[in-house]
């Protein structure tokens, strides 16, 4: 039986610090932030870009018109306020986040992260360990409720850029890691923070298209030992920098 629409709310700013204006960044017949509205669409995925209220962002809200996509805009730093704000603006009541620094997250894993939320009757389900470690293959999914719950504990200035870190204090949180479904292991860095990033995304895009699978991803990895050495020694500066920004 087919599930009901997934909202996937894409979350993009153009102020990175590391590589500037990453989302605008040129990327098949476009660039970063429309192929990733335009992957979702493939994947049957509903996006919803949410950006931020900052002049900075008025081309993402440009770019989302042109692609005939819904967009929000909201707090700049706290990135769970304009969650829920874009929840209340369109009525959700469920969603999947998708960042648009992983351009080739999978559509499947998407579908299996939602019906995993909704079928279990939880507040939110977490990406695959794969995908936490660079994999960037599937992202949160979401109640809109919960997320309205953390967001109004906090100070609307709070800097929520690793919201996982506040919902995760939420006593009777209902929470799951997504189960992996490949048995494959892979050392891969598929999200985008780095000027090798940048250039080993597009090769996978030269070579496999926009709307290349996981398992064709995979496969092309598993195919050429050396090609995830353009960036994994990026890894381990990443997570560092994803650990820095707890408080």
């Amino acid at each position: 039986m087919k599930e009901k629409i997934i909202p996937g709310i894409i979350t993009v700013r153009t102020s990175s610090s590391r590589l500037p204006s990453k989302c605008l960044l040129p990327f098949g017949d476009g660039n970063v932030l429309q192929h990733v509205i335009r992957r979702a669409i493939f994947f049957d995925i509903e996006p919803i870009v949410c950006t931020s209220t900052d002049a900075s962002d008025d081309v993402i809200e440009y770019i989302a018109s042109n692609e005939s996509v819904k967009c929000f805009r909201g707090s700049l730093v706290n990135k769970l306020k304009r969650w829920s704000d874009c929840t209340d603006r369109y009525g959700l009541q469920s969603f999947h986040t998708v960042d648009a620094d992983d351009p080739f997250f999978d559509g499947k894993e998407i579908v299996r992260s939602m019906k995993t939320l909704r079928d279990g009757g939880l507040d939110m389900v977490c990406p695959t360990k794969s995908s936490s470690s660079g994999g960037a293959s599937v992202g949160y999914s979401l109640t809109a409720e919960i997320v309205r719950r953390v967001s109004n504990s906090l100070n609307e200035e709070t800097d929520t850029e690793m919201m996982w870190y506040y919902i995760d204090k939420i006593p009777d949180l209902r929470k799951k890691i997504l189960d992996e479904e490949s048995s494959r292991p892979q050392s891969l860095r598929l999200t985008l923070d780095y000027p090798e990033d940048y250039w080993l995304l597009d090769s996978v895009r030269r070579i496999l298209g926009s709307f290349a699978t996981k398992i064709e991803i995979e496969d092309l990895f598993n195919n050429n030992p050396d090609l995830y050495k353009i960036n994994w020694f990026r890894n381990e500066e990443w997570q560092a920098g994803q650990a820095s920004k707890k408080v």
